[in-house]
């Protein structure tokens, strides 16, 4: 319950008895000091006094006080700044790497706390909070989600500067990267970045202007122009299906002029899929894309709006997959434009964090407020976690809270996060009689866009 612990000295709950330290000394908290998740005391630059005396250092925290020797405090110089050393249980007097004996306090959770805390972790309905969520204030609903659509931007920044990273610095590289995975929609999107980093656009660029060509080399680096990858329906159909084997050929050609290989095509998903969502059918589209010059980074940058994004990302297929979804099995002839809800869900995942993270990159202000422009001009998404919510009393209006709820549910709910979720903090100190909550005030995400 360590955490817990520490969760109590960060929200200064205490006890309304005087506080005292294990040997009768008054203590009174000036300042907690400053949560470190990191090795080192657990707060900084902490303000306690003590019979009297202000200290100014660090405070460690413990569910017994023995734990200090079990983690090697007594030999670690980092700690020889401890001003206080709170514990639930003291069973020990400890010691610094110098010596010294840093005062020790009982700091007991309140029952009320621990109650709470263990209904959260035991609540096998989601969301855990649910019945605080209709009593909070707008502010604090506000904030919180504002914070969390922030982080969630964050997390997508960190994950789009390792594709920067693994693209030799190239972000024109790292976006084709992260549209393709997108592409994907979930179910095939991490293969779908796998395909994407193993196609040289350096090479491809070459043959640009030719979407034939254009087609040929993405399905055959995807490594679909090998029947035996293929769905067992249209295997045979596809041996014997003239546009498979003119691509094909193409291929041989390409793979040689580059040194090209494919990646391995049974890791594709086919089943369970609705048809549109094909691998064949994307990856079709995405070529289109890159052809006309729809696909790069620099046309992103240059989109002012949210229907300028929407009219770049908008893509449709070539003739012959107009009346297939698989080589050689024909269908009713259909253009198979990408759905208003799939540009909206590429926009989200893609165009926003991209800006975003662009933008930070940069230092271009700018483009990360265009990517909270195009979140706030989005509907919400519509999924079982929006939906959970809504039942709740939350209900998202914009892309901005939904992804901020996503956000909510994935870090902290599923987690079990509960102590460092603002709707978490509600629900511990709720009391029978006192539902009201303490007010937030949060940096909007413009505010904190350059921040880090």
């Amino acid at each position: 319950m360590e955490e817990l612990l520490h969760y109590v000295w960060k929200h200064k709950l205490f006890p309304l008895a005087p506080l005292t330290t294990t040997d009768g000394k008054s203590v009174e908290v000036v300042d907690v000091g400053l949560h470190n998740r990191h090795a080192g005391p657990d707060f900084f630059n902490a303000k306690v006094r003590i019979d009297g005396t202000l200290w100014v250092g660090n405070v460690e925290i413990h569910d017994k006080a023995s734990d200090w020797f079990v983690h090697g405090h007594d030999r670690d110089a980092r700690y020889d700044n401890v001003v206080l050393h709170v514990v639930d249980i003291a069973d020990a007097v400890v010691r610094t790497s110098q010596g010294a004996t840093p005062p020790q306090m009982v700091l007991h959770v309140p029952d009320r706390v621990r109650d709470h805390y263990q209904e959260l972790l035991a609540a096998e309905d989601y969301p855990p909070c649910h019945a605080v969520i209709s009593s909070l204030p707008r502010l604090t609903v506000c904030s919180w989600l504002s914070a969390l659509q922030t982080e969630r931007l964050e997390q997508k920044t960190e994950a789009i500067s390792d594709r920067v990273k693994a693209c030799d610095g190239s972000w024109e590289a790292a976006y084709f990267v992260t549209l393709a995975r997108n592409f994907g929609f979930g179910v095939n999107g991490d293969i779908f970045e796998l395909w994407a980093r193993s196609i040289p656009l350096g090479s491809v660029g070459h043959h640009r202007d030719d979407l034939f060509q254009v087609e040929a080399f993405f399905l055959g680096q995807a490594g679909l122009l090998d029947s035996a990858v293929l769905p067992p329906r249209c295997r045979e159909a596809a041996d014997e299906d003239t546009y498979f084997q003119r691509l094909r050929s193409e291929y041989a050609y390409l793979a040689r002029k580059f040194s090209l290989r494919p990646i391995d095509g049974h890791l594709w998903r086919f089943l369970r899929l609705r048809p549109q969502n094909f691998p064949t059918i994307r990856i079709v589209q995405l070529a289109r894309l890159y052809h006309e010059g729809r696909a790069g980074l620099s046309r992103l940058v240059d989109c002012a709006s949210l229907h300028q994004v929407a009219e770049l990302l908008a893509t449709s297929v070539t003739p012959y997959w107009e009346t297939h979804y698989l080589f050689g099995l024909e269908s009713r002839r259909s253009e198979k434009r990408l759905s208003a809800s799939s540009i909206a869900l590429l926009t989200i995942n893609t165009a926003v964090p991209m800006l975003f993270a662009y933008g930070r990159h940069k230092g271009d202000e700018k483009l990360c407020d265009r990517a909270f422009d195009l979140l706030e001009a989005l509907s919400a998404e519509k999924n079982h976690i929006v939906e959970t919510w809504k039942k709740v009393g939350l209900k998202a209006q914009t892309a901005g809270d939904s992804q901020a709820l996503i956000q909510l549910k994935r870090a902290y709910c599923d987690r079990k996060e509960c102590l460092r979720c603002r709707f978490g903090y509600e629900y511990l100190k709720k009391t029978d009689h006192d539902k009201n909550c303490l007010l937030y005030t949060s940096p909007s995400p413009r505010d904190r866009s350059l921040s880090r």
